[in-house]
């Protein structure tokens, strides 16, 4: 009979055993991933919330966001910046990049459109793109045209309304489309042309017109996993995530067009 305690022991030493060499068996942990997203200054809002929902659901997942405009951080990714997922404001900026091989070319897509618009004070009298000529405007302020997207786009505008040649003298560039808002919000400029995304996050301005269609190149954003990103598996998952049904609400809350 006492053998058999022995034997029950035994067995219940086997099954540790067992239990241990299995379900016991220690997971690889995970590490975690900091992901630098090079993004137009015009996302700034939208990329905010975005980053919030993301790292909740993705806790091993930290984002970092450089944000400029489109040709600095083209030129910063050029020259060899840290950065994993590049968003442009401007097709032209992201084509220099994939015509230098530094794009993963098969996640190239255009993710969002946006709409240009002249936005003024609340108080002003500012009625139409005509009224720019007033001698009451005396600043009018765009992006840089040779950098910022959102500028060259304004400069084009201005141009096909054949009033470019006579405001040059009344410009102020400004180094993204942000610090435009910025100059009108605080009454330093007249007047401004920047995305209607930006004009709607302002309660110190007023959008006095929109451009007219065609008077400018679309506005598209581009987005491309950069090639010599360390963590492409990851970045391509957050490049996938934008355009998912949770983040695409979160765009169009900011005035985005998700294409």
């Amino acid at each position: 009979m006492k053998k058999y305690p022995v034997l029950f022991a035994l067995m219940l030493f086997i099954l540790a055993v067992v239990a241990g060499c299995s379900g016991g068996k220690e997971q690889p942990e995970t590490k975690p991933v900091n992901l630098t997203i090079s993004a137009a200054a015009s996302l700034q809002d939208a990329m905010g919330e975005l980053k919030t929902v993301y790292e909740k659901q993705h806790p091993d997942v930290t984002l970092t966001y450089n944000l400029g405009s489109s040709g600095t951080l083209q030129k910063q990714i050029e020259e060899g910046a840290p950065s994993d997922l590049f968003i442009s404001a401007g097709k032209s900026q992201m084509d220099a990049l994939a015509q230098k091989g530094l794009i993963v070319d098969s996640t190239h897509k255009n993710l969002l459109e946006n709409e240009l618009v002249l936005i003024s004070g609340k108080d002003s009298k500012l009625t139409g793109f005509d009224g720019l000529t007033d001698a009451s405007v005396k600043k009018i302020s765009i992006g840089t045209p040779e950098t910022v997207p959102a500028g060259k786009y304004a400069k084009d505008t201005l141009t096909s309304l054949k009033l470019w040649d006579q405001l040059q003298t009344r410009m102020v560039l400004a180094k993204d489309v942000r610090q435009v808002l910025t100059y009108v919000e605080t009454g330093n400029v007249d007047a401004g042309l920047v995305y209607r995304t930006d004009a709607i996050t302002s309660s110190n301005v007023k959008i006095v017109a929109a451009a007219p269609a065609g008077s400018s190149a679309p506005i598209v954003y581009p987005m491309a996993v950069i090639n010599r990103s360390k963590h492409q598996k990851e970045a391509e998952a957050f490049a996938a995530f934008l355009t998912s049904e949770e983040a695409v609400k979160i765009f169009e809350k900011y005035g985005f067009i998700v294409l």
